[in-house]
């Protein structure tokens, strides 16, 4: 080659791989991973009023703090829908659960005592008047058998009656004898005291006193020696077959309960033994206290074997029917509604205003506002209630169950005019206990423009206010002395 063409040749290569090197660049540079694009904002809110608006980031003239943006990709504040990113939603531990359409029967489960049958009581009386002789080998709390003697009685009353009747009936008078009969059992005595007077002709003075029946001898209020009138009550006997086992039913529950139902019982002394009984009687009145309907169930006893006393748990089958379920936490109640917040796709949700039945054990029965197979959301839903409230995405209540109009309540502080407007005030006021605010800067309404008059910045005023939906109006203001201020204030600026 010639030596004069070898510098042309360097040259040469050298463009050509200079020249390779930027095609490389070029053709490279439209795979490479593009710049990520910025969000877009659309305007700036208040959380605490986020119908207003603003063009420019800075501070709220409503509260003290700064305004948030709103981006073109999230939903309007206000709006039906709830929108929480991928990063949020497991942060929070979000769980949703299907609305299901299951049978139901309204099982209700309640503990309970057994009872005495204050239905089946028997009352011992004095028929005559006379003296206790013998008080029988009984004492209060024990079981009696019928027939058992209780007390000897000595009867004067009786003691004539009968020497009046043998000694007519010994005159052989029929019609005196017959009378004279008569007014025996009116005294009280036995038919078959009188059928032995009648028999060996000799007066019985003395009756024994006997259990009428079996049971619990509850009171035994005769002692030896005594006087006793007729009528005197001298023992009380509460039977023992049926005994009642009395509950009380919570009152979201005791709509499933009927008269005549049959119940289940399980006794803590008799393990896994099962008892049946049924609803003998649901009282009239609920307790004002503890909002629950006493019920008393009717448990047969025979042979004794149950005792008052004994605790268990009963258990009423309601009808079987069909109904929609959900676990409780998935619902926030408020004293006047019921939400739950449906899911309408991967992190967005909406809330929706539900009618709740029975409580069946964890999970509710709900009567109105979702359907099966529907989303909602079971966990952390305080949370979610929380930020849709700052969102303002709550529905509204119906129209046609407003809300009670509550009378509008005066708070009264000290704040410094930080600016004046057109119908309303910036101040820096106090720490208000009765709203839970802290001492803050703050935008307030004024009722009437004429209540600004005179007023300047800088200055110390005493003002009163209502809340009217969630803006505070001042109704009175008026200047403070600076001492008068700093006195209020333990001299704090």
């Amino acid at each position: 080659m010639n030596r004069k063409m070898i510098p042309w040749t360097l040259v040469l290569l050298a463009l050509g791989a200079g020249a390779g090197w930027w095609v490389s660049r070029w053709s490279a540079s439209p795979t490479s991973p593009a710049a990520p694009a910025e969000r877009r904002v659309l305007y700036w809110y208040d959380p605490m009023v986020p119908g207003q608006r603003f063009d420019k980031p800075g501070k709220s003239p409503f509260m003290d703090m700064q305004l948030q943006p709103r981006y073109a990709d999230e939903p309007e504040p206000g709006g039906p829908a709830l929108q929480l990113d991928a990063r949020t939603v497991q942060a929070l531990g979000l769980r949703t659960v299907p609305v299901q359409r299951r049978e139901v029967a309204a099982a209700v489960e309640v503990p309970g005592t057994l009872q005495l049958n204050e239905r089946d009581v028997s009352l011992v009386q004095a028929r005559s008047g006379g003296f206790v002789e013998k008080v029988h080998a009984h004492a209060p709390g024990e079981v009696i058998a019928a027939g058992a003697p209780l007390a000897d009685l000595l009867l004067p009353d009786w003691l004539a009656a009968q020497r009046e009747f043998l000694a007519v009936r010994a005159l052989g008078d029929v019609a005196l004898t017959d009378a004279a009969r008569q007014r025996l059992p009116l005294l009280g005595m036995p038919a078959a005291l009188i059928a032995e007077v009648e028999r060996s002709g000799q007066v019985q003075a003395r009756h024994t006193v006997v259990a009428p029946r079996t049971g619990l001898l509850a009171e035994l209020m005769v002692r030896q020696g005594m006087t006793v009138s007729a009528g005197m009550s001298l023992a009380r006997i509460n039977g023992l077959d049926p005994l009642w086992f009395e509950v009380a039913v919570p009152e979201l529950q005791a709509g499933a309960i009927a008269l005549g139902q049959e119940a289940e019982l399980r006794l803590a002394a008799y393990g896994a033994e099962v008892f049946k009984a049924r609803v003998s009687a649901v009282l009239p009145e609920a307790s004002r206290e503890t909002r629950t309907l006493r019920l008393r169930l009717e448990l047969p006893n025979p042979g004794l074997r149950l005792k008052a006393g004994l605790s268990g748990q009963a258990r009423l089958q309601g009808t079987p029917r069909t109904a929609l379920l959900l676990p409780s936490e998935a619902v926030v109640r408020s004293g006047r509604r019921a939400i739950v917040y449906a899911v309408d796709a991967p992190g967005r949700f909406h809330p929706v205003e539900v009618q709740l039945g029975a409580e069946l054990g964890d999970e509710l029965v709900i009567t109105g506002g979702l359907e099966a197979g529907q989303s909602v959301v079971a966990s952390a839903t305080f949370l979610i209630d929380s930020e849709a409230s700052l969102r303002g995405v709550l529905p509204v209540p119906a129209a046609s169950e407003p809300a009670p109009v509550a009378q509008a309540v005066s708070h009264s502080a000290l704040g410094r005019i930080e600016d004046l407007g057109a119908g309303e005030l910036m101040l820096s006021h106090e720490a208000i206990p009765a709203l839970r605010w802290p001492a803050m800067t703050m935008g307030f309404k004024l009722a009437e423009p004429r209540l600004a008059a005179g007023l300047t910045r800088g200055q110390t005023v005493r003002f009163s206010f209502v809340q009217r939906g969630d803006e505070p109006v001042i109704t009175a203001i008026q200047p403070v002395a600076p001492a008068a201020a700093a006195s209020r204030t333990g001299g704090r600026p």
